[in-house]
């Protein structure tokens, strides 16, 4: 999700991102994220070459037109990137202590054994009740996402797959194309399923996804048969966080994809 506020000046070997009022550890985490996704074979992650309080400064990148056979690497090495795993869902990068964010948006990196519980904890009834609080969903609306909130603590969408390393906010903005590969960028990494990043990649849309999906199922160890089928369940949380951030029909679209489930 793009961040607002601050701004992005060039320096001449690399690209700052600053904001003096940025919260703590706003640029910290982002660093923390992109080291931490940094895995041999994985995706590759922009170069960060310096961080402090109120700005980061990130590696040049010549962007270049997305092709189908950089996407179908993408896939793959996104594949690698989760399978580097987490030691729980919910937990931030190594090294990082407290929360995170997600766009402008706080985000827990709490901790958890089993994900249901930390969707639904974490993810899910933070955003919905901030959203009612702004205006952007109403009672009718949270009452279906709230139902859902408990079959999820109740461990009814959980399995036997073990947490994966993902990006956390891995919309179309966040893959950068080169003319040969793909790159990530600004992370809200954390342990999740993997299918969160399938999810929000399909739900804001990239060149080539189908290409993509080819090259992940051909590198993953784990994927769930049914993983399409639960693309909405993932979508849901990115959903809530626009609700809250951006308010229109955010909400509404959040109330109807928790009806599904």
């Amino acid at each position: 999700m793009a961040r607002t506020g601050g701004d992005r000046r060039p320096r001449l070997n690399g690209f700052t991102k600053r904001n003096a009022a940025a919260p703590a550890g706003f640029f910290r985490v982002e660093a923390a994220g992109l080291a931490w996704l940094d895995v041999p074979g994985g995706v590759p992650v922009v170069t960060v070459l310096d961080v402090d309080d109120t700005s980061i400064t990130l590696e040049r990148v010549a962007e270049g037109r997305p092709s189908s056979q950089a996407a179908f690497t993408f896939g793959s090495q996104l594949a690698r990137t989760h399978d580097a795993g987490a030691s729980a869902f919910g937990v931030g990068p190594n090294g990082w202590q407290g929360d995170g964010f997600i766009g402008n948006a706080p985000l827990s990196l709490r901790p958890h054994p089993h994900w249901g519980a930390f969707y639904a904890a974490e993810r899910v009834m933070p955003y919905a009740r901030a959203a009612v609080g702004q205006g952007s969903l109403d009672a009718a609306g949270l009452a279906p996402i709230e139902a859902l909130a408990h079959r999820l603590a109740a461990g009814e969408f959980d399995d036997d797959a073990a947490p994966a390393r993902i990006h956390g906010d891995l919309w179309a903005g966040n893959v950068m194309f080169t003319d040969t590969a793909a790159m990530l960028i600004d992370p809200a990494a954390h342990g999740g399923r993997r299918i969160t990043d399938l999810a929000m990649l399909e739900l804001f849309g990239l060149p080539h996804l189908e290409q993509v999906f080819a090259g992940y199922a051909t590198a993953a160890r784990s994927l769930r048969h049914d993983w399409r089928e639960l693309i909405g369940l993932h979508q849901l949380h990115p959903l809530l966080v626009h609700a809250v951030l951006f308010g229109g029909s955010y909400g509404a679209r959040a109330a109807a994809l928790a009806r599904r489930y």
